[in-house]
């Protein structure tokens, strides 16, 4: 301030020798910049690094569209039948991905809440039973393809077999009728083998009351007639005591049951037998979860799929129809106790052979 006073007296001292002009203009000039520095920067003068990476990710992202879309294009005109594969492998992989997806955050929920399997609710419970059993299949491409240009072959392997090697998702809508078709013709094999060891069975009983149950319900299923529930529900203490409680199956009796679950009867007898009861017990906890949540809740997809599992074909069945079958399953199913499940496992055979004429 001193020095500033000094600068403004010497003109009025010495007259007008030395003009304030070039103190006034630099002080002028000073605070013209001190305001543009001040200033924000406009955006048309310069963009942030960060804006910098985004547009050119958003530049990527739409090329790479276009380009995809001109290959679709190509690959529809020229190449229909290749085009249509392509699509159904893509949108495979794509929900095959969005299916881990789910199973992942319903696991990080179970470790976070301390949550059990039988614990989930029914929609949680069958999408992790079903993606397991869809990641062992495709366990075996995983390893099939670690040797060089093992790849190609496999490749050909999942054109050639498609139903040995891939999950539904890669299958076409016909592909789906025809595969669970044929799968249930090969699990339907095995119900005059398991109707044969449980007539087998009958004299090994030391109730005579179930014997005679037992003998009236082996000659309806035979003769072509649905049992009613009471029928079956009438053998409980049967199955949960010898001869035909789960412990006490025969090994064959074990490979034929396990080829009416569809699963794969090349196992030592103690591996089936504990596979057996494995998937015995979660069918019985989906019941359980399915009772609590209500056959109504399902939609008609939903509905085929839980009829298929627990042995009826329901790919030719008209929804209302699935859903009758599976309300007598859950009747049984939830009136069964643990020591009971081989009657559960038995009822694939008992209540879907002759359901509407199924049996031919």
């Amino acid at each position: 301030m001193a020095l500033s006073r000094v600068c403004w007296a010497r003109p009025a001292l010495w007259g007008s020798a030395v003009t304030p002009g070039f103190f006034v203009t630099r002080k002028l000039q000073l605070g013209r910049f001190g305001m543009a520095w001040g200033a924000p920067r406009s955006s048309e003068i310069h963009l942030s690094p960060k804006a910098d990476v985004k547009s050119l990710i958003s530049y990527v992202v739409t090329k790479t569209k276009v380009i995809n879309g001109k290959y679709h294009r190509f690959l529809g005109r020229h190449f229909p039948r290749f085009y249509i594969l392509y699509t159904i492998f893509m949108k495979g992989l794509q929900m095959l991905w969005a299916d881990a997806k789910k199973a992942r955050r319903i696991k990080a929920n179970m470790w976070k809440h301390n949550i059990k399997f039988h614990q989930l609710s029914y929609r949680e419970m069958e999408h992790l039973r079903q993606f397991r059993r869809d990641v062992t299949k495709c366990l075996f491409l995983g390893i099939i393809s670690i040797p060089p240009f093992a790849n190609y072959l496999v490749f050909l392997l999942m054109y050639l077999f498609p139903r040995q090697l891939l999950v539904q998702h890669f299958w076409t809508p016909k592909q789906q009728i025809d595969f669970l078709n044929i799968y249930h013709a090969l699990r339907k094999q095995s119900h005059p083998e398991i109707i044969s060891y449980l007539e087998k069975s009958i004299p090994l009983i030391s109730d005579a009351r179930l014997q005679w149950h037992l003998t009236e319900l082996c000659t309806k299923i035979q003769h072509g007639t649905h049992p009613a529930i009471h029928d079956i529900l009438a053998l409980r203490e049967c199955f949960s005591n010898h001869p035909l409680s789960m412990n006490q199956l025969q090994a064959l009796q074990v490979k034929a049951l396990s080829q009416a679950m569809l699963l794969t009867p090349y196992l030592p007898p103690p591996l089936l037998r504990h596979r057996l009861k494995t998937h015995t017990t979660v069918i019985h906890q989906l019941d359980r979860a399915l009772a609590k949540l209500g056959i109504v809740q399902l939609t008609a997809q939903e509905v085929k799929s839980a009829c298929y599992l627990r042995g009826l074909n329901s790919t030719g069945i008209a929804e209302d129809r699935c859903r009758t079958w599976l309300g007598e399953w859950l009747q049984i199913s939830c009136s069964l106790k643990e020591a009971e499940l081989s009657l559960l496992l038995h009822n694939v055979v008992l209540l879907s052979t002759n359901y509407l004429g199924t049996r031919r």
